[in-house]
């Protein structure tokens, strides 16, 4: 079978399962999966490790799977536009872990990298560090992060090809060429699936070795946060 799926449920079809991991690409609401978001809602999977920058908003990206409750535990940096999430982890129904932003974009790095841990000195000093281990280079203290792997990651790219290659638009890439290498599979939505041999090799972002399955998508884009200047 070859990559391209016809549809976000197929494209997931036999992926999913209780307790699994999870990444998922995308800034806010930029370069979200948001149609395989919702495909694994439909999915049913439930008690959710997922590792995403934060939680989308209210109703949408991520924030579906909130409001079903599939989410167990969410490893994110920032996670201030949902209130639900608010909610869920101030009362004790969520689980979070919080990184620094680099922190966690470097963990979804080296996991993909096989790298188990690496030392940094973000965080030293401050809750972030507790219980993790410390070690000094030339005086300096550092803390071990450990790499991070899940077992499904679930990007966004602009153009792709039959054979998983891709293209992301601007600040869409984002965590999405990472987490690709850190999922045991990686399936991508693409806004066009464009000939093999036409996307120049110099400006791939992700080669295909790195996704196993990708579908085309028709995207919402929306805004989290409209702001427009007032009429004159």
């Amino acid at each position: 079978m070859g990559k391209v799926y016809e549809s976000p449920a197929a494209a997931l079809a036999g992926l999913t399962f209780d307790g699994m991991s999870v990444m998922s690409g995308g800034f806010g609401l930029c370069g979200i999966p948001e149609n395989l978001i919702a495909a694994l809602r439909d999915s049913g999977a439930g008690g959710l490790t997922v590792i995403s920058n934060n939680a989308g908003v209210d109703g949408f990206g991520l924030g579906q799977l909130l409001e079903t409750r599939q989410i167990a535990k969410m490893i994110s940096s920032y996670v201030g536009e949902n209130k639900e999430f608010e909610r869920q982890y101030l009362s004790g129904e969520l689980e979070l872990e919080f990184n620094p932003q680099g922190t966690l974009a470097e963990r979804i790095r080296a996991g993909g990298a096989g790298i188990p841990g690496f030392y940094t000195k973000t965080g030293v000093g401050t809750l972030v560090a507790e219980g993790k281990e410390a070690k000094s280079f030339d005086g300096e203290d550092y803390i071990m992060e450990t790499g991070l792997k899940a077992d499904l990651s679930i990007i966004k790219a602009w153009k792709g090809d039959a054979e998983g290659n891709l293209i992301f638009n601007a600040t869409a890439r984002n965590f999405s060429p990472m987490m690709a290498m850190a999922g045991n599979v990686t399936v991508a939505e693409v806004e066009e699936i464009v000939p093999v041999g036409s996307l120049d090799p110099n400006f791939i972002h992700t080669p295909g070795i790195f996704v196993q399955r990708l579908v085309k998508t028709v995207s919402e884009k929306r805004i989290e946060q409209l702001t427009v200047r007032e009429r004159a």
